[in-house]
């Protein structure tokens, strides 16, 4: 790799300790350095440290932690000895940060222009033309289409992508030294996720920028990422090349976050035989938009005309970039919204149209799993309720019944004895086990499962796609399975449909489709997956880099 000519670091970390105000340690001994123009990894599960080290080096830590020992060197200054004052000099304008939700960074009040343009205003010397022309210039560079239009637009007029791509445009406007990206792609899909990473590469390969890459992907990893430490429990583990550490890992821990890599089935995984519980046929759905300031409303198409049936003990996983019309198929498919036209065939009985008092074992014989256990379970009710509210309309169940029912389905999920914990006493994983118990407590026939492993980390998400086809094999559900993660569909599909602009443009055995791909738009999922090449990529050395000065 051809680096910077500075001969010494970007950013130079030694001992560090990070900790409660109460005392206990949370970041334990941790030190690395990032060379100019240098792409470290910093990788572990949820709660292993990564973002606290992030935090720590901006001065940025959450109230009630602390810095406790060690230091942090940015171009060999102490930053804890650095004043408040010089602190915020160096915030944005030598270090920058793009967070994993862009929504939550960039103001919902504030159009783009003005947020882009804080940050040039703060630090550099530039008239209201000068920061309009960088501000478009750098725009075009991220591949906005319109970028006029864009710096006069609202953050929610953005897809997800596209947010994070001008969050991470208005931190590279100051060309900092040293960027520090955390998760900066975990809720997107594979196609805004290449999109987004080769942008920030391609612009910090212009300047020389440092990164410090946060992340539990290690497919990233592999495919961006020059060094790598591997953390647990705050602390280092592992540490070295990319390449060698994923190939060759030499730590238990790190063996074990590779492993969890979803790996595809050693035999085809053949769909079952049989009559569908489920058909949809033709289903066409349209939103309406505009409306205000007496203009017509606009209906605009999301499904055009689509076709999908589902068989008893089969996963079919419904695969597209954000916006193709996965999760409205498959809240179209439970009834939770009403289509425009076309039928819904459950047990061959078209209940498209029927009404909600007709609809009450279809309810309760498909059931759904979401993207977020957090806000989709109540924080004010115990577990042993969340998962037991499924069964307050079951005439046939005693009391004593829906209890023991309760306990058994938790046991099943592997939460025996959680019965009385609260939501925020589980982990990320724990919870997504309650919305899977929730689901499947009253023995449905199917259920659909909404991107239910995104928001997990490697190992966690592993365990809850091995729970999948352990409960699907003993108790037979079929499953349509809504994700962008083409890895973990790989694993546990046996059926896959793509979809693109509210159509499937491909349908097939998985296998199938992932070896011999046909359509266009397919090509281009499978190819801009990083999580799928991993174990290839982690064989063979990343190339050289050269930074343009």
């Amino acid at each position: 790799m051809t680096l910077h000519p500075r001969s010494e670091p970007t950013l130079s970390i030694r001992d560090l300790d990070i900790g409660l105000t109460s005392g206990m340690p949370l970041v334990r001994k941790v030190s690395f350095d990032i060379a100019p123009g240098q792409v470290m990894a910093l990788v572990g599960e949820s709660g292993s440290g990564k973002t606290l080290i992030g935090r720590a080096i901006l001065r940025l830590l959450p109230e009630g932690i602390r810095q406790t020992a060690g230091q942090i060197r940015y171009q060999g200054k102490d930053l804890s000895a650095v004043g408040t004052q010089e602190m915020r000099r160096l915030r944005g304008a030598r270090i920058g940060m793009v967070f994993q939700e862009p929504l939550v960074s960039l103001n919902p009040a504030l159009r783009i222009g003005e947020q882009m343009a804080e940050g040039l205003r703060l630090h550099r010397k530039l008239s209201t033309a000068e920061i309009r022309e960088r501000s478009i210039a750098m725009l075009r560079r991220i591949h906005i289409a319109d970028p006029e239009g864009c710096l006069s637009s609202y953050p929610h007029q953005f897809s997800g992508g596209m947010r994070q791509r001008i969050m991470l445009a208005s931190v590279m406007l100051l060309r900092p030294d040293l960027l520090i990206a955390d998760e900066p792609t975990t809720a997107l899909d594979t196609l805004s996720q290449r999109e987004v990473l080769e942008t920030m590469i391609e612009l910090t390969r212009e300047v020389g920028t440092s990164i410090l890459l946060v992340t539990h992907n290690l497919g990233l990893v592999a495919r961006y990422a020059d060094e790598t430490v591997v953390l647990r429990r705050g602390e280092v583990v592992e540490r070295g090349r990319s390449a060698a550490i994923l190939a060759r890992p030499e730590q238990a821990y790190t063996r074990e976050l590779v492993e969890a890599l979803p790996q595809a089935p050693a035999v085809a995984r053949a769909s079952p035989e049989g009559e569908a519980i489920l058909e949809a046929r033709d289903l066409r759905l349209s939103f309406a938009g505009g409306g205000r300031f007496g203009l017509r409303r606009v209906r605009k198409p999301v499904l055009h005309g689509v076709s999908l049936a589902i068989r008893k003990g089969e996963t079919v996983a419904v695969v597209g970039a954000s916006g193709s019309g996965k999760t409205t198929l498959g809240r179209a498919m439970l009834r939770l919204i009403d289509t425009d036209s076309g039928s819904l065939l459950y047990h061959g009985n078209d209940i498209a149209r029927a009404p909600d008092r007709q609809l009450r074992d279809f309810r309760r014989s498909c059931q759904s799993v979401f993207q977020d256990p957090f806000s989709s379970l109540d924080p004010r009710m115990r577990v042993k309720a969340l998962v037991g509210e499924a069964l307050r309309h079951d005439a046939g169940l005693s009391a004593r019944e829906k209890t023991l029912r309760v306990r058994t389905t938790l046991a099943d999920v592997g939460l025996p004895g959680y019965e009385d914990r609260l939501p925020h006493e589980l982990s990320g994983g724990q919870r997504q086990r309650v919305a899977i118990a929730r689901a499947i407590v009253n023995q449905p026939e199917l259920i659909v499962a909404d991107e239910p492993i995104s928001a997990l980390d490697m190992t966690v998400q592993k365990q809850v796609l091995e729970l999948f086809d352990k409960l699907q094999g003993e108790r037979g559900f079929a499953c349509v399975f809504i994700s962008h993660d083409l890895a973990a569909v790989r694993q546990i599909a046996h059926r896959i449909v793509v979809m693109d602009h509210g159509e499937i443009v491909e349908e097939g055995a998985c296998r199938d489709v992932f070896e011999n791909p046909r359509h266009e738009y397919t090509k281009r999922l499978i190819a801009a997956s990083p999580a799928i090449e991993a174990a290839t990529m982690a064989t063979r050395e990343l190339p050289n880099r050269e930074i343009r000065i």
